[in-house]
């Protein structure tokens, strides 16, 4: 076979016929797997475009410009976390704490480059990303709490909520400093943060700090 017809093979494999919203997640997810590659800022439509085997002003039929697609990308990559970080309902609240921040640890290890600019880079600032991250860092406080085997009250909330608020900044600094210098084994490192909860729970609400040290004791 000749070269030309190979090439024009692969060209109208290219061209699959997709409907708006096939085409739509697939371009979502291209950019997304591109993202655990590269910065936000740094993904190039026209990649993605030739990947997808349309043309660049085709991609922009689908999103008005590059920061509604940059948009749509963070947003499907935080819904992925999200979705990693949850965890094995079948353990205890103990084992379920140390099972999410495994999970995080190996998702931002995936997602190493994307992870630091998100939260260090030009998208920190930005006012149109900056509230998807953050509004992924309150879900994932969402996550824990939900499985907490206490009662929390509303006159508590406030104080735990904002707490919890600066473990997840803890968190953030100590794996982008563990990414870049691994100064520690993962495993130590899950240990760490697994640690430092229980520890700002001891300082916000003595009740959960009481059922995660009566778990790993009795565990």
């Amino acid at each position: 076979m000749s070269r030309v017809n190979r090439r024009s093979q692969g060209e109208s494999a290219k061209r699959v016929r997709l409907s708006p919203d096939e085409r739509r997640l697939q371009l979502i997810t291209l950019g997304a797997r591109m993202l655990g590659e590269r910065a936000i800022e740094d993904i190039s439509v026209s990649e993605i475009a030739e990947q997808a085997g349309i043309s660049r002003g085709l991609l922009f039929h689908y999103f008005p410009t590059k920061q509604d697609f940059h948009l749509a990308i963070v947003h499907h990559a935080n819904a992925e976390l999200l979705e990693r970080v949850t965890p094995d309902p079948g353990l205890g609240i103990y084992a379920k704490l140390r099972d999410s921040i495994e999970r995080y640890i190996d998702y931002v290890s995936e997602n190493r480059t994307s992870y630091a600019a998100l939260l260090r880079g030009p998208t920190s600032t930005s006012l149109e990303l900056a509230p998807l991250v953050d509004a992924t860092r309150d879900a994932i406080i969402g996550i824990i709490l939900s499985e907490a085997p206490v009662h929390i009250s509303e006159s508590e909330r406030p104080r735990l909520l904002l707490g919890m608020r600066g473990w997840i900044a803890f968190v953030e600094e100590t794996t982008l400093t563990w990414l870049r210098t691994e100064a520690v084994s993962r495993d130590e490192l899950v240990e760490l943060l697994v640690d430092s909860l229980v520890a700002f729970a001891a300082a916000l609400s003595p009740g959960l700090a009481e059922a995660l040290r009566g778990e790993v004791v009795g565990g």
